[in-house]
């Protein structure tokens, strides 16, 4: 909204499912094929837990909440991801994510003005390919190539997230990541699933329901490793510490998990417009989590942004309408 006229207007799908597969709420096409992009970041982190790589290299909560992070390249991040290389015996020339601008402004800005270039470890996905390395290092398999989809290190990870999904990872649904990894088509529900058995371990082996609740809990403890400053995925984890997990993905993805209530979620904005991701996901982990009053008041507000102008006047607010405005209508325009 600006003023009191809409201005743009998005629209999506979502799907909420519990760990045996059944739709507790959805909106739109369940069965929509999406690209996760890094929402499942944390699903493609298993194999760092289950190998045994991860403890053999002494990482804690921080390092897998990196494995499993989308940052913005702040210094904190930059400096994490080198010394998970640095344990391992390698460094940034090893990374084979490609480079870019730290996605935070304030870094970006003091890269350049020490007269600094980004490198592989400003990239994004730096802490999930320094996963990847370390598993490759633990197996002692040649790292060289770890991105590409006939490499070990890429088959462990599509062997657990079809596993985790139930949903086919083949050649046929497959195109390439932003950091050149492959990612894979599947149905909506599928992520949803997926993630409601990452938060209760239902249906999944005893090895693998304990990494994958050490890898929820580690990003839970440890929101700024998974996202940075000024973040959604950081502020919605913030509103309920150990309660909400949350990972974005590029093109207005989102995916949650509920551990508490045992469930999986998983959202697609379809014009990839992530300022009305951001506002759907608040607003449906709002209602899911309505019978703690406080908590889905925070997370309404989130869902309602304020539009300001260059001076910090408010002009306008994002907010969500039809089924994903229940109980987050507010005030204002």
């Amino acid at each position: 909204m600006r003023g009191d006229r809409v201005e743009s207007a998005h629209r999506g799908a979502f799907v909420v499912c519990d760990a045996h597969g059944a739709i507790v709420e959805q909106g739109g096409d369940p069965d929509q094929l999406v690209f996760p992009r890094s929402a499942v970041k944390a699903i493609q982190a298993l194999p760092l837990v289950e190998t045994g790589a991860a403890e053999a290299f002494g990482y804690g909560e921080k390092e897998l909440a990196l494995a499993c992070a989308s940052h913005r390249g702040e210094e904190e991040h930059v400096q994490l991801a080198s010394s998970m290389l640095k344990r391992i015996g390698l460094d940034e020339t090893a990374l084979e994510c490609g480079s870019h601008w730290p996605f935070n402004h304030d870094a970006t800005i003091a890269l350049a003005q020490r007269g600094g270039e980004p490198s592989n470890l400003h990239n994004n996905c730096s802490g999930k390919h320094s996963g990847f390395l370390c598993t490759c290092r633990h197996l002692k398999l040649n790292h060289r190539g770890y991105v590409d989809f006939d490499h070990q290190s890429q088959e462990m990870v599509r062997e657990a997230m079809q596993n985790v999904t139930a949903a086919i990872h083949s050649r046929e649904n497959s195109a390439i990541d932003g950091c050149s990894i492959p990612t894979y088509a599947i149905p909506l529900r599928s992520l949803a699933f997926g993630f409601a058995r990452m938060a209760t371990g239902q249906g999944l082996a005893p090895q693998r329901a304990s990494a994958a609740a050490r890898l929820l809990r580690a990003c839970m403890a440890e929101p700024f490793f998974v996202s940075g400053s000024d973040v959604p995925d950081l502020s919605l984890m913030r509103v309920a510490p150990g309660r909400i997990f949350v990972k974005s993905g590029a093109e207005g993805m989102f995916c949650a998990a509920l551990p508490e209530l045992g469930l999986g979620v998983a959202l697609k904005c379809d014009d990839g417009a992530g300022r009305a991701g951001e506002t759907m996901i608040a607003a449906l982990l709002a209602r899911l989590l309505e019978k703690d009053e406080d908590v889905s008041g925070k997370l309404g507000e989130l869902a309602r942004p304020v539009v300001t102008s260059r001076r910090g006047v408010a002009v306008g607010r994002i907010r969500p309408v039809g089924a994903l405005a229940l109980g987050v209508e507010g005030p204002g325009p």
